[in-house]
């Protein structure tokens, strides 16, 4: 029987006001770690929010708040989020890998947010107005910054592949010695953002078309943003991917929970005849590639 990762994404870079259901608070972050933990997520992924300002706040003494009561209930690989590039908390790749750094500097992360690519970010339902969308920057020196740091402390770089691009970059980048531990591919599909697919099967084999002759045997996961990603968990399943949920990908004012979205991410993993793998399982297979 497959065993099938499945990640957690609690929060994301929304606020309440996108996504109200989301976990802002420390306390509520660890509650909403611990419960998916529980119900079958190995991965848990976080962004820390200032509970007075409702804005995110990439600190690490407020990361190592929550990854240590997440861990002290549940044995979970725990990692956060890098701030947006060109934002006024995050001035350069030294600011935005600051935290990981230090987080990974006191032996508190196994696996690091590291994009290799930009992309424009608007939504189909904003075309028609004025929102002048951003595009999602991450210069090539920060890239090679988080690269840097994933090497020097042993952390696995999660990539998120918005286009196909990212998957070349990212896999060039990743055969530059000294190589740095083994990425994890986390291929992103939409239904309410203009970037990359939609969630259906011909698109997840055009995406492992290319990573099959990029990075043959690379880990990887169906994923996304602003998408119900349940229609592709069995096809990932099938070809021997992973599955990752929550509500930093859920469409917008998702009336599923976290703990719901895992628990139907472990439905479908089982229906397709998969099972949830444990973080040791995780672990131990990233150290021994296939």
């Amino acid at each position: 029987m497959a065993k099938v990762w499945i990640e957690a994404a609690l929060n994301g870079p929304w606020g309440r006001e996108r996504q109200p259901g989301m976990p802002l608070t420390v306390e509520e972050i660890i509650a909403e770690g611990i419960a998916a933990a529980e119900a079958g997520a190995a991965i848990i992924h976080i962004h820390a929010y200032d509970p007075d300002t409702g804005r995110q706040r990439d600190e690490w003494p407020i990361y190592t708040r929550i990854i240590e009561g997440i861990r002290a209930r549940a044995d979970a690989i725990v990692y956060p989020t890098i701030p947006l590039a060109g934002s006024d908390y995050a001035g350069s790749a030294d600011r935005r890998f600051g935290h990981t750094a230090e987080l990974a500097r006191r032996g508190l992360l196994e696996w690091t947010v590291v994009d290799p690519g930009s992309v424009s970010f608007v939504r189909f339902d904003e075309l028609g107005g004025t929102a002048p969308g951003f595009i999602y920057v991450n210069p090539l020196d920060d890239v090679r910054d988080g690269l840097r740091i994933a090497r020097q402390y042993g952390l696995h770089p999660s990539y998120a592949i918005y286009e196909p691009g990212f998957t070349r970059l990212g896999a060039a980048l990743a055969a530059i010695a000294p190589k740095p531990p083994t990425p994890v591919y986390r291929l992103m599909f939409s239904d309410e953002f203009a970037w990359g697919f939609p969630p259906r099967p011909e698109y997840l084999d055009a995406h492992l078309t290319l990573l099959a002759e990029t990075a043959p045997g690379a880990p990887w996961m169906v994923a996304g943003l602003g998408v119900d990603i349940r229609p592709l968990i069995a096809p990932a399943v099938e070809r021997g991917g992973h599955v990752r949920v929550g509500l930093e990908d859920a469409p917008w004012r998702s009336e599923l929970g976290n703990q719901q979205w895992v628990d139907e991410a472990v439905r479908l993993v089982q229906a397709a005849g998969g099972e949830p793998a444990t973080a040791a399982e995780v672990r131990l297979t990233l150290r021994e590639p296939g």
